[in-house]
């Protein structure tokens, strides 16, 4: 009869040696995989078998194949390994600054711009590091953050929530670009005026978000009416592809612009010359005065800010 699984004391190599051998189908071949030799394995698997109380393999002419006990055995040997390695790989992470996870959102201009690098660096170092990127606009940030949903994030504050709650870092100001397609009549313009695109049709953000509100202030600056040909969409996908079906204006994160008309997407828009720059109020990276990072949130964070060039601390309140 076979033993109990409470009294098998079956080592690692053990387990190992039982999945090279399932793996490989031979007991040379998985003994080579291990670095052992064929008499050290047939002795180290006749141990198991007997710890088991029944045969785990049959000796076929085409190979060794598992018995019903040696697949009982194998799919938990299996799961043993896998959870072993992925502590081996979590303390691995935590010495060297990676452990944990983070799930971090931004408006999609500093996304666009230094949020993907970061990422990505830290995914070179880490590849198997667990992080989570959303985009949207900042009051569906701060909420998020507020409900402890997000680790951090890239957005502006806005007065209905309490800055007291946040680390605040300023990061830097967002430039509007207006996109057109390519063939928009005046794409080719050296430079072209808010009055001349004041009659064009325009899709833009809905009332509040930051871009929009920057675009119209710069019409009113110069006594012009709100454009009253207008489609309001938050969505960006959305927009390009109003865009590509029309002679539409968008304004839009000069980030997301650039992004679109260079090597190598090269969308087929381009970002209207217009005389003076459109500046947006400036985005900061929050995180929750409550609420510790963790150690990969704090290397994602340390990299957000060598590449935006902000500077390192530990926030303030507003």
């Amino acid at each position: 009869m076979p033993k109990t699984a409470a009294r098998l004391m079956l080592k690692p190599a053990a387990l190992q040696l039982l999945r090279e051998i399932a793996d490989q189908g031979q007991l040379q071949s998985a003994a080579e995989a291990l670095g052992m030799t064929q008499p050290a394995a047939s002795r180290m698997l006749a141990e198991v078998e007997r710890q088991v109380g029944a045969p785990l393999f049959l000796r076929q002419p085409r190979g060794m194949e598992p018995t019903e006990a040696g697949l009982a055995v194998l799919r938990r040997a299996r799961v043993v390994l896998r959870e072993m390695a992925s502590m081996a790989s979590d303390l691995e992470n935590l010495r060297h600054g990676f452990a944990g996870s983070v799930r971090i959102g931004a408006v999609t201009g500093p996304a666009v711009q230094f949020l993907v690098r970061a990422v990505r660096d830290i995914k070179r170092q880490a590849p198997d590091a667990d992080i989570s990127i959303d985009a949207m606009p900042s009051r569906d940030l701060l909420a998020l953050l507020t409900a402890g949903e997000l680790d951090m994030a890239i957005g502006r504050i806005l007065p209905e929530f309490d800055s007291q709650a946040f680390n605040i870092l300023p990061i830097r100001d967002e430039k509007v670009s207006f996109l057109t397609r390519a063939s928009h009549p005046l794409a080719r313009s050296p430079s072209v005026t808010l009055t001349e695109l004041h009659g064009y049709e325009w899709i833009i953000q809905s009332r509040g978000a930051p871009i929009r509100e920057a675009a119209l202030a710069a019409f009113a600056g110069l006594g012009l009416t709100e454009p009253v040909n207008v489609v309001n969409s938050p969505s960006v996908l959305l927009t390009l592809a109003y865009l590509a079906e029309s002679d539409a204006v968008a304004p839009l994160s000069d980030e997301v612009a650039q992004l679109l008309i260079r090597p190598p997407i090269s969308a087929g828009f381009v970002a209207l010359r217009v005389p003076h720059d459109i500046r947006v109020s400036p985005y900061y990276l929050l995180d929750l005065r409550r609420r510790p990072l963790s150690p990969l949130a704090m290397r994602l964070r340390e990299r957000l800010i060598a590449l935006s060039g902000a500077k390192s601390g530990p926030g303030m309140a507003l």
